[in-house]
């Protein structure tokens, strides 16, 4: 994790996540037969309590400190036989959006393995519907929108602003209430939003896409439709972020997940200045609140991050962290 140009501690354990709880396949730490030998009889008892409970929300903030504080972004998932145990049993939405499935997943990898921070269990897409974009998640075949937005119609006609996250998702504040008071004075509490650039391209292209070309080509045959729903995005995802942050999340971290399709001109148009206007948002309402920002794929232009406002800088796999320092100062 980098910081305002400084190298902080890193928080992750597992760089190559790409979406946070619930979206992305990423492997068990360490071997799959320990974590599910361990997680049936662990996730059952309290971890191991520490005097460094807050440890993740300080290095965010950009205090020193002696260790370096561990979260994964993919915290909740199938290497746990009791995440196994419901995932077969509710499809996804039901458990994402029903507050005792959600705050039950949320809350087993660190009743079973005490990392530093809980990260709600969710995905980026959950805000979609306070837009008029509904979608689902499909077993086997991920995230699908039915009527995907391709035109200024759509845009004009079908999508609109989140104005009112806690009357469209209500859920939300019981899960993240539920779990602050769960891990009050025993670790960090992580929300997350995805960026309006992943959001916008996941719309437009109907589902998970292997090159991004109907988006693509909205950029170059009709860039005013795409940057319509960005600014529609952009409003709403201010919207719900603050929403987290008021509901009781500690420290928010913005997934532009799907910033590999961008070259470093189109970050610099379609991604960069929207996922920056919610950062520079989010700071002024909310002035303790840490905010990371990640870019997966983005390495191939992380000299274009360094000025942004976020208080923290995610790096995926494919980037050397003594090459980011060089990147970044």
């Amino acid at each position: 994790q980098l910081a305002g140009g400084r190298i902080m501690p890193a928080v992750l354990l597992c760089c190559t996540a790409l979406l946070a709880a619930g979206h992305t396949h990423v492997p068990a730490p360490g071997t799959g037969r320990v974590a599910h030998a361990r997680s049936s009889a662990m996730s059952r008892s309290q971890p191991v309590m520490n005097t460094d409970h807050d440890i993740l929300l300080r290095v965010a903030r950009g205090e020193k400190a002696d260790r370096t504080p561990v979260w994964l972004m993919r915290q909740a998932g199938r290497y746990m036989k009791d995440f196994r145990a419901i995932s077969t049993k509710y499809p996804f939405r039901h458990r994402s959006e029903t507050p005792e499935l959600a705050i039950e997943l949320s809350l087993q990898p660190w009743k079973a393995f005490g990392m530093d921070g809980v990260i709600m269990f969710s995905d980026i897409l959950t805000p979609l519907p306070g837009m008029g974009i509904e979608f689902d998640i499909l077993p086997g075949k991920g995230p699908r929108i039915s009527d995907p937005v391709r035109t200024m119609e759509d845009v004009k006609g079908r999508c609109h602003r989140m104005e009112d996250p806690e009357s469209s998702h209500p859920f939300i504040k019981e899960i993240l209430s539920s779990l602050r008071q769960e891990t009050e004075g025993k670790c960090t509490l992580l929300g997350f939003v995805g960026a309006p650039w992943t959001l916008a391209a996941y719309s437009a292209e109907g589902g998970a896409s292997k090159n991004c070309e109907v988006t693509k080509r909205m950029m170059y045959e009709a860039p005013e439709v795409l940057e319509g729903l960005l600014e529609i995005v952009t409003d709403s995802i201010i919207e719900y972020a603050s929403y987290q942050a008021r509901s009781g999340a500690q420290v928010l971290q913005i997934f532009d997940s799907w910033g590999q399709y961008l070259s470093p001109d189109q970050f610099l148009r379609f991604a960069k200045p929207y996922a920056e206007r919610v950062i520079v948002e989010l700071k002024a309402r909310h002035p303790d609140l840490p905010v990371i920002y990640f870019a997966h794929g983005g390495s191939g232009y992380l000299d274009l991050q360094r000025d942004m406002s976020a208080d923290m800088l995610s790096l995926d796999w494919r980037c050397d962290m003594a090459a980011a320092r060089a990147t970044l100062g």
